[in-house]
């Protein structure tokens, strides 16, 4: 499946994004060609009234090309050819493939994109020009929401104008629906596809195949007056995962370090995601136009996770003589006594997102122009973990197991003895006695542990804004016209948790084990990845909604303070002028201007409160709300200039000041603490959000050279680029008092510390960032003329940080950074025949996985490789005329997804193994 530049948006287009993005597979018919049929000669090659047409792949890098040469930011981008033909699983997987970008896969999929080695929260994500709400906790949008048929377009701009509303730090994507009236003719266009992923069915239950299919309807009506567009997308696809993850690893009595525990799944996850969009189109005179578009996601991300979870060096297990040790290192050995603890977990993740957007825009005859948009976004997500546990038995009863072990690369294997699949052995129980003492709904105290943990987390994410501008153009002289905007945005996201124990609702007096009725037994699931058999099988939410659970409220503080309640206002005006002048020969465009940014930030939250004591000694555990506001104004001038020469060289240049604001949680006014045990010392930690935070802010220079030859279809490029952080958000640790604060009880014969260290984000310096890109298009046929139909196209970019954010620490990556990143992609296409590699390369970057409780934490991961190809077939002329075909193979070289201790590559913490994926479908368009 191809893809080409839309002409109408050609100002603003990369060739080299584009020729990345072809991996993704689109047929290669050109966008709207209303010419008469052309007709094939005996080569192959399509003729119209005696002139070559080079069509498809060849046409859109020629057409790309050309009109790179007029951009006059700094921007890459990606157009499908033909609406519904782009098969990737989100647009992330394609802008994935632009220079200097990357993504981190998340559950096997792409789903966050990182510009310049700055990681998702740096960037921001526009529908249309608008801003929008996310599915995430924070600002950055997560695109596996937005389904690739419904974008015609995605722009990326990596330097910023003053016309840009909403722009990022590390750069800005405006993700583009199709508009009617642009189109200029009927299109109908749908198409399918299956799925199959090679892990197979990992969970009972699970799926390894699925579907996907699309709908797309252009027309216009009332003599090219009104146009509408109306899409349609479905997708129901399952993704299998093999995770490893380790505790970490402690140290063992002789000095070397082992594996302290694990916790390891199979994942299977059923993705549905249902994306409607619809744009009507008014033009009653050729200097009006008004717009109406909106966009709708259901999406469904529901997760079996089944494994067994280790207690091993960190519990009562004992590390057996004999072991084997490497270079500090305990790769291979035994524990005795070990009490696994049997997980059968569901995670849900629900959201709907809605998208709408207003906006009239008058073109004048005298060279006044003007624009008026409204626009609305809401998220509302639904994220809910249920884990439910069992064993031999509960908390000091039941058989024990000896686990052998093998650590290496892929993380850790073992060895078992007890069966985990024996329905008669394996109960539903508490086998570690984690959680200690309950009260039960009717108050009574329940002992020997929680039976499970019950998540729920609700986000509300809501966003208007409001926009004018006024524009003149003018007729010689240097400047071309100038224009002047207001912008208006008001923003509020929540985050709500409710955090329960599950306790049996048989075990009324905390020695109860309950076998898992029959009727809820799914067989089992085999977990020889692991080196661990197979296990029972059942669906916990079955369970809690069959009352076999009772849900018992969570009264530690560290629930009620993990809410918050965040509102923006901001404020935008901003004048900029565009460039348009002859200098000798060359020809110099461009744009200089200013934006300004009044913020108006709130942000509420709680700070537990300790209201007394329970009857089993557990704390009672209010809270007392916290609100705090700041506002503050940001002055951010731009200047991007390029300067085109005969000889088909360009240089641009852009200097700018960025800003992104900081992160929704750690602007939450909210508070919580824990205990770290040494000897009879309760030494107490916590973490505090800060409602003053202001923005991440920097300085950035970039420079680019551009040489194109023969004759528009190659070029290469080189992008130079220099960013300094002039306030970098950090974390400092500070000293705060114990009294007053709502601490449970550390235990008998231990003593409270009598101050505590609060870890809070602060501003602070940051420091400099700085990096070169290379991109460039070459097809082989201007080498050697019997190669036509050949070529490659990719990028690599290097960025160096040198980041201080701990004043007098040594510097550290910035979270989502990678030192290198390239892409490539090997093409054939002639006669219809269509075949492309791609390659896609991240070195070693700061990835964020889910945590506990799905909390989001922060690991070093490994660097990747991603190897993707497709094969297919266009059919041109004939009965099949407007048909095509792909075969598409994604991740072909099983490429995992790996994290590991800082220091040493062997304490694998995380090894998540995701498969390839196989996909055969088709487009058709009339």
């Amino acid at each position: 499946m191809a893809l080409r530049i839309d002409t109408k948006r050609a100002w603003n287009v990369s060739t080299v994004a584009l020729a990345l993005a072809m991996v993704a597979g689109a047929p290669t018919n050109a966008f709207a060609q209303d010419s008469d049929e052309p007709v094939e000669d005996a080569d192959g090659v399509l003729t119209q009234e005696g002139a070559i047409i080079v069509t498809g792949y060849r046409s859109a890098l020629e057409s790309a090309i050309g009109e790179k040469k007029t951009a006059d930011q700094i921007v890459e981008s990606i157009s499908a050819e033909d609406i519904g033909k782009l098969p990737d699983a989100s647009i992330a997987e394609s802008i994935a493939r632009l220079p200097g970008l990357t993504s981190q896969r998340v559950s096997g999929r792409s789903n966050a994109i990182s510009i310049r080695g700055f990681a998702p929260d740096f960037s921001t994500t526009l529908l249309n020009g608008r801003e929008q709400t996310s599915t995430g906790d924070n600002r950055a949008v997560e695109y596996d929401q937005y389904p690739s048929e419904i974008v015609s377009a995605v722009n990326v701009y990596k330097t910023p104008m003053a016309s840009l509303v909403g722009q990022g730090l590390s750069g800005t994507v405006d993700m583009r629906t199709i508009r009617p009236l642009d189109a200029g003719k009927r299109i109908v266009s749908f198409g399918a596809r299956g799925t199959y992923t090679d892990q197979g069915k990992l969970n009972a239950g699970s799926k390894d195949t699925g579907y996907r299919a699309n709908v797309l309807y252009v027309d216009q009506f009332a003599d090219d007056t009104i146009g509408i567009a109306l899409g349609a997308s479905y997708l129901d696809e399952p993704y299998q995962i093999e995770e490893f993850n380790a505790w970490g690893y402690a140290e063992a009595p002789d000095g070397n370090q082992v594996i302290g525990g694990s916790k390891s799944y199979v994942t299977s996850t059923q993705l549905k995601r249902l994306g409607l969009n619809g744009t009507l189109q008014w033009r009653p005179s050729p200097n009006f136009t008004s717009t109406i578009d909106g966009f709708y996601s259901n999406f469904k991300d529901d997760q079996f996770k089944r494994g067994i979870e280790l207690p091993l060096f960190w519990s009562g297990a004992s590390l057996d003589d004999g072991y084997t040790v490497e270079d500090g290192l305990i790769t291979q050995g035994s524990f005795s006594d070990v009490k696994g603890v049997l997980r059968n977990d569901v995670f849900q993740r629900h959201a709907k997102l809605y998208a709408f957007g207003w906006n009239n825009k008058w073109e004048g005859d005298d060279g006044w122009n003007a624009m008026f948009d409204v626009s609305y976004s809401r998220t509302d997500r639904n994220e809910l973990n249920v884990e439910s546990y069992s064993g031999t038995g509960r908390d000091g009863t039941g058989a024990t197991d000896t686990i052998g072990f093998l650590s290496g690369a892929a993380g850790t294997s073992f060895t078992h003895q007890l069966d985990y699949s024996d329905y008669n052995l394996i109960l539903l129980t508490s086998p570690q006695g984690w959680g200690g003492t309950q009260i039960g709904p009717d108050g009574t105290t329940i002992t020997g542990g929680q039976d499970g943990y019950y998540n729920d987390r609700k986000i509300k994410d809501e966003l208007w804004q409001f926009r004018a501008e006024v524009a003149r153009e003018f007729d010689g002289g240097p400047l071309s016209s100038v224009q002047a905007g207001w912008n208006y945005t008001t923003r509020s996201k929540s985050l709500v948790p409710e955090e329960y124990f599950l306790g049996l609702a048989a075990n009324t007096d905390g020695t109860v084990s309950v076998p898992i009725p029959s009727e809820y037994q799914m067989g089992a699931t085999d977990l020889d990845f692991l080196g661990l058999g197979s296990m029972v099988s059942y669906n916990a939410r079955d369970l809690v909604d069959a009352g076999l659970y009772n849900l018992v409220a969570n009264p530690y503080g560290d629930v009620v303070v993990k809410s918050y309640a965040i509102r923006e206002k901001i404020m935008t005006g901003y004048v900029q002028g565009n460039i348009d002048a002859d200098i000798g020969s060359a020809h110099l465009t461009g744009n200089f201007g200013v934006q300004a940014n009044w913020t108006d930030q709130n942000s509420r939250g709680a700070t537990a409160v300790l209201l007394g004591t329970n009857p089993n000694g557990s704390p009672n555990i209010g809270a007392s709300e916290r609100n705090a506001s700041t506002d503050y104004l940001d002055v951010l001038p731009s200047l991007n200039l390029s300067l085109r020469f005969p000889s088909d060289f360009v240089v641009r240049f852009a200097a700018a000041r960025e800003i992104i604001r900081p992160r929704l949680d750690d602007m939450r006014a909210s508070l919580s603490w824990g205990y770290t045990i040494t000897g009879d010392v309760a030494q107490v930690t916590g973490s505090s959000g800060n409602p003053d935070l202001r923005p991440w802010r920097a300085n950035a220079l970039d420079l680019t050279f551009e040489k194109y030859f023969g004759g528009g279809k190659g070029y290469l490029a080189a992008q130079f680029y220099w960013k300094e952080l002039k306030s970098y958000v950090y974390n400092l640790d500070v000293t705060i008092p114990t009294d007053g604060l709502a601490l449970p009880s550390p235990g008998d014969d231990v003593t409270v510390s009598p101050t505590a260290q609060l870890n809070v984000p602060i501003n602070g310096d940051g420091g400099k960032l700085y990096g070169v890109e290379l991109a460039g298009t070459l097809p082989f046929d201007l080498l050697v003329p019997a190669l036509e139909g050949f070529g490659v196209t990719g990028g690599v970019s290097y960025t160096k940080t040198k980041i201080s954010p701990t004043p007098g620490a040594p510097a550290e990556d910035l979270p989502g950074y990678s030192k290198w990143v390239a892409n490539g992609t090997a093409y054939f296409e002639k006669w219809g025949f269509n075949a492309r590699g791609s390659v896609r390369y991240r070195s070693t970057f700061v990835g964020e996985v889910s945590g506990f409780a799905a909390n989001r934490v922060r690991r070093r991961a490994a660097d990747e490789l991603i190897v993707d190809a497709q094969i297919g077939y266009d059919f041109e002329g004939g009965a099949l005329d407007g048909l095509s075909i792909y075969l598409q193979g994604q991740n072909l070289t099983d490429e995992p997804f790996v994290t590991a201790n800082p220091g040493d590559s062997r304490q694998v913490i995380d090894y998540q193994s995701y498969g390839r994926r196989y996909l055969a479908g088709f487009t058709y368009k009339f």
